[in-house]
């Protein structure tokens, strides 16, 4: 008797603590936005085949977190936000559908493919991030972009490219539009400067 009158309000205790536990919560997941691609009426198509990789990035870069730099010498992530895949093969997959979009070459791949080709489109992502250097949001993409021609083991071109990109606000979906944006610019860039230097290079 004594046991069950003793049994009753730790049974009580524990329910309510069961009570007030915080909820998991469940991440929002975002892709990163794209503007739809134009092809130019004049393009000229290169006779070469282009491999493009997922840049190498930094272990707090390479992860399904959205970055963000609220304060010099300080990184931490969005609360409650993802991206759908890493952001260095959110990287490379938006490169490739830019290089599709041209509409100058065809024979594209990536390195989950590992097919061959004349050359390799790789580098390194050392920002991928939303920073508040000026007290505003912006987004800083940074990426050291290496080509090299694979049957020649050699590299043909290397060159940074730095976008900075003001956000519209403050929240989270606000952020991504940004980040979308940025890319579309440093995808337009890079595309570019690869084909002048791999035609150069041939």
């Amino acid at each position: 008797m004594n046991r069950a009158r003793l049994a009753a309000p730790l049974l009580i205790a524990l329910l309510t603590a069961c009570s007030i536990l915080p909820k998991a919560e469940t991440p929002k997941i975002y892709t990163l936005p794209a503007a739809p691609g134009a092809r130019p009426a004049t393009a000229t198509p290169v006779p070469w085949a282009l491999r493009i990789a997922a840049p190498s990035a930094p272990r707090s870069l390479d992860n399904v977190r959205i970055a963000v730099v609220p304060a010099s010498n300080q990184l931490t992530v969005y609360a409650g936000a993802r991206w759908s895949d890493t952001s260095t093969n959110l990287f490379r997959d938006r490169l490739a559908d830019a290089f599709r979009d041209s509409g100058r070459i065809a024979a594209l791949s990536t390195d989950e493919s590992n097919l061959g080709a004349d050359f390799e489109l790789g580098g390194s992502l050392a920002a991928f991030q939303a920073e508040y250097a000026t007290g505003k949001p912006e987004v800083v993409i940074r990426y050291d972009a290496v080509l090299a021609a694979t049957r020649k083991h050699q590299i043909v071109g290397s060159r940074r490219f730095e976008v900075h990109e003001p956000v519209d606000g403050k929240d989270v979906p606000q952020v991504v539009e940004a980040f979308g944006r940025a890319m579309d610019k440093v995808s337009r860039e890079v595309v570019g400067w690869t084909f002048e230097t791999g035609s150069a290079s041939r």
